[in-house]
């Protein structure tokens, strides 16, 4: 099948084998697993992280749970969902860089670890639970492969409905972007279309609570929820729009600075934190016409709108686990697949992008928000929603790939946990609660790599594994990262310029990345480049192309 360059952009500039499971005693229960994921939400954006939208019933579960306050993501979709599902580092499992972005640069095709979908070096969380006796479901986004062998029927999920790209509208996600419209969905591996006007959040949950409802009694489940929203194109139902309308008014400004006093209040930043600053491209809300506070507002209400509906459908959702009467043995893990976007898809660089926009939809603002209209917020309000961190989606900064993260054990107790935590980390942590074993070497006669991530969470609900001087690595699009504990280096990636030179930054006291250190501790760049040096020749990560499309500079 030919996949689509701009679907697969939708978040940036746009088998089964048989494996014996571990013998489990005759008490021993395995739990059920609900893994929820949202797509592109800030890291500020939920109440429990400082933000201004109510977000009852996912505040409920981080205060339930462990509420992790250091959790990175890669700094774009389809990375974060390879490790998620693999434990394995994106560059080793086949998503060295999206795969859409591979198509801009020759150098990567055909290398390990540059497939453009999960390889076979790699089994999914799905495969391994499913061997061990669990249900599997799967409804949502997908993103980690097109063709029937890479999609969830074809990687451990008995049933799915999955969308494959990387976005589609919210009220007709049969339409990717801009082609292949009548192919980015499957059920079951068949292709199906979007029921007329449904809402994505409203009718991806609808499919999962039936899932839920038509589980086997005698076996444990694995539920993967993968929510698009609040991915662009912004669109929420008319209800939650006029339920928002006039809360943006004074402006990104404004409502930034209450986010840093709640954060600051509730102890998710120091009181004296170098939070970032507003990015020198967007201006003082006060210098804007009224017209453009106007529009500039409504975006940001539309996107509010979104991450509300999104809250009532995990309600939704939790309702429905508790349904069946499983919510005692159920695990839940909630996260965001990566930092805030700022790119504004009607603006886009994107072959074709901002043409078909323009042909198709009407963004005028009486229809802004509306199925036939296609934006998204911009710069300044991802600004917001990343808030204290420096940049957004795509980036290496913190802004890019810090994301909101929580675990629910049952049994366990609320605790904070401010201790590095990663996306590869929790393949084998909910292995672990399953009492099932990670791969060993091979797999349904093939050979397979080991899971990178440490278990993080113990069966009694506690947080475990921290280490204040992890060291951990990260690139794509060209930008690097590596950090050891809160010493963090970062290297921008500047297109025809290559990368640029390492900037140094102690996140202990400076958060928003505003401080460059590198001049002054010339000792511990030198460090961090060895380690980076030798991550890199170890996972085959390929530069890009000096001439290839640049995404997540700032």
């Amino acid at each position: 099948m030919r996949i689509t360059i701009l679907a697969g952009f939708a978040g940036i500039l746009l088998s089964a084998g048989l494996a014996s499971a571990a013998p489990r005693s005759a008490e021993a229960k395995p739990p059920n697993i609900l893994l929820i994921v949202a797509d592109d939400l800030g890291w500020s954006d939920l109440g429990a992280y400082g933000g201004e939208i109510p977000t009852p019933n996912l505040d409920a579960l981080a205060n339930r749970g462990l509420q992790y306050t250091n959790f990175h993501a890669a700094p774009t979709c389809s990375p974060t969902r390879t490790m998620l599902m693999t434990g394995v580092d994106h560059h080793r499992a086949g998503m060295g860089s999206m795969a859409e972005a591979i198509g801009f640069n020759p150098q990567m095709r055909g290398q390990p670890g540059y497939e453009g979908h999960l390889n076979e070096r790699v089994v999914t969380l799905a495969q391994l639970l499913n061997d061990a006796g669990y249900a599997t479901r799967m409804v949502g986004k997908w993103h980690v492969g097109y063709e029937p062998a890479d999609q969830p029927v074809g990687r451990g999920f008995e049933h799915s409905f999955a969308l494959l790209p990387g976005g589609a509208n919210h009220f007709d996600a049969s339409k990717a972007l801009p082609v292949d419209a009548d192919e980015t969905l499957r059920e079951d591996g068949r292709v199906v279309k979007w029921p007329a006007g449904r809402y994505s959040s409203d009718h991806y949950t609808d499919r999962m609570i039936g899932y839920l409802r038509d589980l086997p009694r005698d076996r444990p489940f694995f539920a993967y929820m993968a929510y698009t929203a609040p991915h662009w194109p912004l669109q929420a139902p008319d209800d939650y729009l006029a339920k928002w309308a006039g809360r943006y008014d004074a402006g990104w400004d404004t409502v930034r600075a209450a986010r840093v006093a709640r954060l600051k209040s509730l102890g998710l930043i120091r009181g004296d934190a170098d939070v970032a600053p507003r990015p020198a491209s967007v201006p003082e809300w006060s210098t804007l016409a009224p017209e453009a506070k106007t529009r500039h507002a409504r975006e940001m209400e539309i996107y509010a709108a979104m991450v509300d509906n999104l809250d009532h459908n995990v309600g939704r959702l939790l309702a429905a686990v508790r349904a069946t009467g499983r919510a005692r043995d159920t695990v839940i893990v909630f996260m965001s697949d990566n930092g805030a976007e700022s790119m504004i898809p009607q603006a886009s660089r994107l072959p074709g992008l901002k043409e078909w926009i323009a042909s198709s939809f009407d963004n005028s603002l009486p229809n802004l928000g509306h199925a036939r209209s296609y934006t998204g917020y911009g710069p300044a309000w991802a600004h917001v929603s990343n808030t204290p961190q420096r940049s957004f989606k795509g980036s290496a900064y913190e802004g890019g790939n810090k994301v909101p993260a929580f675990v629910v054990v049952p049994g366990g107790r609320h605790a904070r946990v401010d201790a590095f935590a990663h996306v590869l980390d929790l393949a084998p942590t909910l292995l672990s609660l399953a009492g099932v074993p990670p791969p060993a070497g091979t797999y349904a006669g093939r050979d397979v790599l080991p899971m990178e991530g440490r278990v993080i969470v113990d069966k009694r609900g506690r947080a475990v594994g921290a280490d204040a001087l992890r060291v951990a690595n990260g690139e794509l699009f060209g930008h690097r990262s590596v950090r050891r504990g809160a010493l963090k280096g970062v290297s921008p990636w500047r297109g025809a310029e290559g990368a640029g030179p390492w900037q140094l930054y102690d996140l202990s006291i400076d958060p928003g990345e505003r401080h460059d250190l590198a001049v002054s501790r010339p000792d511990d760049v030198a460090a961090l480049d060895r380690l980076h040096a030798d991550w890199t020749r170890a996972n085959g990560v390929i530069a890009p192309s000096l001439k290839a499309p640049t995404y997540g500079d700032e």
